[in-house]
């Protein structure tokens, strides 16, 4: 069995609420879930959550929310790892076996179902992990700098031969976080552990997180661009 996976924690400390708060008209979290459904990509889309109002809101928009997040899991300190394993037992012990489990992030509404359906087709047998993220306009071989226990700074990253120009160096991406395409085997260590991490690139302007009262107000007005004719 396919699933896709959607954390919700209830306890937002940047935007109290957010996961429901409306965005154009909808729950933020009801455009993750409709995005999910529409893409056909899994058998069933879950919500782990510990809040019974996102759980009530999920599950009006077509998601299954078997139970409510145990509290050392809800947590602003907990992995999402852990979280998503968590859920994908359970559906294991009552649903049955899982074969691919893609996780999307309910903050990041802005994807396209296109973009779920490129990291499913991504996830095929010489690949672990299916990530996203966007190109990133700070290189760590051209125009990042670190602190050395000398306290004097240097690149992050030294490349092979003199960069000249960001254009010149090795091509960078910033994770954005919106979707996570894993083998259930995949789950069973941390993502780095893993050899085989492939990337789907998704513009910048599909790649806001909304963490701030502000970012509402900038998806509300790129979706209302994205709209028009």
């Amino acid at each position: 069995m396919n699933i896709i996976t959607i954390c919700a924690r209830g306890g937002s400390q940047g935007v109290p609420g957010k996961n429901i708060r409306p965005l154009l008209g909808k729950p933020l979290i009801a455009w993750t879930i409709q995005q999910a459904l529409a893409s056909g990509t899994a058998d069933r889309v879950y919500v782990s959550t510990d809040s019974e109002d996102i759980a009530r809101v999920a599950r009006a928009f077509g998601a299954q929310v078997p139970f409510l997040r145990p509290a050392h899991l809800a947590t602003a300190t907990a992995g999402k790892l852990p979280v998503i394993l968590h859920l994908v037992e359970w559906v294991e012990a009552h649903d049955g076996p899982v074969e691919r489990v893609i996780d999307l992030d309910p903050t990041s509404p802005l994807r396209d179902v296109d973009d779920i359906r490129a990291c499913a087709a991504m996830l095929d047998g010489e690949t672990d992990v299916v990530i996203t993220g966007y190109a990133s306009d700070k290189n760590p071989y051209f125009n990042m700098v670190e602190k050395k226990p000398s306290g004097y700074y240097e690149r992050v990253c030294r490349p092979e031969g003199e960069v000249l120009g960001r254009q010149a160096a090795p091509a960078v991406y910033a994770m954005n976080a919106s979707i996570y395409a894993w083998h259930r085997s995949s789950l069973a260590s941390s993502l780095w552990d893993r050899p085989r991490i492939r990337l789907h690139e998704m513009p910048r302007e599909r790649s806001i997180d909304i963490d701030h009262p502000i970012d509402f107000e900038l998806v509300e007005l790129l979706m209302k661009k994205k709209s028009q004719p």
